[in-house]
């Protein structure tokens, strides 16, 4: 076995992936997607208002933030944004650079769509980018279809270019 493989190994094993808690989960939440995001695009004001109060914009409105740890190093991110009766869009998944490559983006999303499924949600949808490959891959792998961009409302987003689907039932 590769020492790389078990370092990886080794590392998904201190990874625990809970709610949103304190105000440290939400600036953790905050800064985790503005380093993505400035990194390839530029923040928008539908970023600015999300990240400023995911409590107030994600939580309270019926949906869920989710933090993923390491010890107590808050190392990802994703949310559950309600979008109608039984959908939520999969938003604001990101990962620190210093812990990408350890699958702790697939324990995210996967604890998103078996939280959605808790929740009794019916779907759930995303917006990406083509230039985020390894991301659309990683969408695609766990059942995510892509639809057309008239298959969703609006994006608020000038880099949406990707949509997808996943449907829980």
């Amino acid at each position: 076995m590769d020492a790389r493989l078990s370092l990886r190994e080794t590392q998904l094993t201190t990874i625990t992936i809970a709610p949103l808690q304190d105000d440290a989960d939400a600036a953790a939440f905050r800064t985790l997607n503005e380093e993505w995001i400035t990194t390839f695009f530029a923040l928008e004001d539908a970023d600015r208002a999300v990240l400023g109060d995911p409590q107030h914009a994600i939580v309270d409105q019926g949906g869920t933030v989710l933090i993923a740890r390491d010890g107590e190093a808050r190392v990802g991110c994703v949310a559950l944004l309600r979008v109608g009766e039984g959908v939520a869009e999969l938003v604001k998944m990101a990962v620190a650079p210093e812990a990408r490559g350890a699958g702790i983006g697939r324990m995210l999303i996967t604890a998103a769509i078996e939280t959605a499924r808790e929740q009794g949600l019916t779907k759930l949808m995303l917006e990406s980018n083509q230039s985020l490959a390894p991301a659309v891959r990683l969408y695609e792998s766990v059942g995510f279809r892509h639809v057309p961009a008239s298959a969703h409302a609006p994006t608020p987003y000038s880099r949406a270019d990707v949509f997808m689907d996943l449907d829980l039932v």
